[in-house]
């Protein structure tokens, strides 16, 4: 008899997981199960079912299904999400589950109750991708549902996903109508700063030409930084204004999210060498419109033109404002506009491959290029982090001289010099120095959220763990819907070594479940675990730990200065593994620091 023929479909496929689902089982068991089981029985099972679609296996915290036809898998995650949205709003955030799904399209092989393939393992890897509440899709996908559903698409780049031998591009899926809040359900507002506060909405890009996204992108970016030069102003940073692209914005919403007073947007044309910039502020508490104005010029005259519009609303804000002070903070990073574009292209993108060539032309182009070199030093500390990576040692010295030639390009660019100054330290420069340029950067740019972000981890590499909770606040204020991850991973790493644990385990959760593909928090979760004795929760997170890299016990020399703090990192990591340790060649505690894996 010949072997037994396997059955193969084409099908699209559904992924979903709980995001925080650890976090949420941490904090009450009984509930988020139940809550679980409610909605996978009130809302998921149902749309599934009324979408054709069929459940191929549930696991703890998600569901597999599949679907003949991509549009109703599509169609099926956006009202699922929306259902699921719609239920949260009477619930308070920490007890919300929050799914996030990837979608594809593949041959799959059918196998009792379970399918296989790599069309699965690649909208397993898409969901890892997705934001809480959020859908990632691959370019198949987008192919065949584009124009056909009520959503926009925002194109996030060629991806490197685990396992995966080929790049993906990804795109991830933003209905055009949120759903409406439950009448008297109002989220509690952040406080309004002290000084005058500002948000930048994302520009709308009137172009005609969506591969011009970049550019219109690039323009907001550009007048944040110009904006933030400013002292007296506290001004929320990109990504966190960002959190709000393609959506309808009610400016009160914003208004209260980001605690800030006003709201600037408008939008950006570019065709025939030429710009047009038209924004307008609004007063966030009212809706007051209190400016309009329109900004035309060459392609030449791009960096005027944003200081412009800077100058512009700082003055409505406050009109004693010389507008001398925003003239003295205008930069020009470059000449060359073909390096600027290039950059904002790079800008745009993930931190893949592709991107970093991109980012490498734009460097060729204009070798003093401070933005440029200092990003590019920033993306280094990717490619070394990685447990897989070749040519570690390499890429290192790599970033190294991408970081010296951006500070020695950088002025007083805030920017360039956190970034720079950042990246030397996580290779092993002088911690002291490093953090000195930081503090003059911040001088510079007291509202560079990236820059006090910086701050934080320098601090907890020194040793001064207070500080580096301290200023792990500051960026989550500045980025209040973007920084969450990163400060909650400074925040309980500092608690970590202050010996904090319980304090410092909600902090880990919620990194992890953040930025689930980010390595380093698992290792200090799991060492905290252990050194409260809790060795089941501890050996679960390095189970975790291990579907993200096989080097558990890091093989590098820790950035972390204090011999006390790397001892302790380690021995929480032996305790972990047991006797596992010994086999597996853990590093020298005594190390020298050259890096942090990040």
């Amino acid at each position: 008899m010949g072997p037994e023929r396997v059955e193969r479909r084409l099908a699209a496929i559904l992924a979903a997981d709980v995001a925080g689902y650890s976090r949420l089982m941490g904090a009450d068991e009984e509930g988020t199960h139940a809550a679980l089981m409610a909605l996978r029985r009130e809302v998921s099972d149902p749309k599934i079912a009324q979408h054709r679609g069929r459940i191929v296996k549930t696991t703890g915290d998600g569901f597999l299904a599949e679907f003949a036809s991509v549009v109703d898998a599509v169609r099926c995650a956006i009202e699922l999400l929306r259902e699921v949205a719609l239920r949260n709003d009477d619930v308070p955030s920490e007890r919300r589950i929050q799914f996030r799904i990837g979608i594809n399209i593949g041959d799959i092989i059918i196998e009792a109750d379970d399918i296989y393939g790599d069309g699965v393992n690649v909208a397993a890897r898409l969901e890892t991708m997705a934001e809480p509440g959020g859908i990632c899709i691959s370019a198949i996908v987008h192919e065949q549902v584009q124009g056909r559903l009520d959503c926009t698409f925002a194109d996030i780049g060629e991806q490197s996903l685990k396992n995966i031998s080929r790049t993906i591009r990804v795109y991830r899926v933003e209905p055009k109508t949120a759903p409406e809040k439950r009448a008297g359900i109002v989220e509690a507002p952040l406080a309004l700063p002290d000084k005058p506060s500002i948000a930048v909405l994302p520009f709308h890009n009137m172009s005609g030409d969506p591969e011009q996204e970049y550019f219109a992108d690039g323009m907001v970016e550009e007048i944040i930084t110009a904006l933030s030069r400013i002292r007296w102003l506290f001004v929320i940073a990109r990504n966190s204004s960002f959190a709000y692209k393609r959506q309808a914005v009610d400016v009160k919403q914003v208004g209260r999210e980001l605690g800030v007073r006003y709201v600037l947007e408008g939008s950006v044309r570019k065709g025939g060498g030429r710009v047009r910039i038209t924004a307008q502020l609004i007063e966030a508490q009212t809706g007051a419109h209190l400016w309009a104005d329109r900004f035309d010029g060459s392609l030449e005259d791009v960096f005027d033109l944003q200081d412009q519009v800077a100058s512009s609303v700082a003055g409505v804000i406050e009109p004693a404002l010389q507008a001398a002070e925003t003239a003295r903070s205008a930069h020009r990073p470059t000449r060359d506009l073909s390096a600027y574009d290039l950059y904002l292209r790079a800008l745009a993108m993930s931190p893949t491959p592709q991107a970093f060539q991109v980012l490498e032309e734009a460097i060729a182009r204009d070798p003093h290029y401070g933005p440029a070199l200092a990003l590019a030093a920033s993306w280094s500390m990717n490619l070394v982090s990685d447990g897989a990576a070749q040519d570690r040692d390499e890429n290192r010295q790599k970033g190294i001289g991408f970081a010296r030639r951006a500070l020695a390009a950088a002025g007083n660019d805030p920017g360039v010099l956190a970034d720079a100054a950042f990246a030397l330290a996580c290779f092993g420069e002088d911690i002291v120095a490093m953090t000195a340029l930081v503090d003059r950067a911040l001088t510079f740019n007291p509202n560079y959220a990236r820059g006090w972000h910086a701050s934080s981890f320098l601090r907890l590499w020194a040793g001064q763990t207070d500080l580096a909770i301290e200023h792990a606040g500051i960026t989550l204020r500045l980025s209040p819907r973007a920084q969450a991850s990163n400060s909650s991973w400074a925040m309980g790493a500092a608690l970590f070594f202050s010996r904090r644990f319980e304090e410092a385990i909600p902090r880990l959760c919620v990194a992890v479940e953040e930025r689930p593909i980010f390595a380093t928090p698992y290792r200090i979760l799991a060492a905290c675990y252990a050194h409260m004795g809790l060795l089941a929760e501890a050996q679960a997170t390095v189970a975790r730990l291990r579907t993200l890299t096989s080097e558990v016990i890091p093989t590098y020399p820790l950035p972390f200065r204090d011999p006390a703090h790397r001892e302790l990192y380690y021995s929480g990591l032996r305790l972990a593994l047991g006797e596992e340790a010994i086999a597996g060649g853990a590093a020298s505690p005594g190390s020298e620091p050259s890096r942090l894996p990040l």
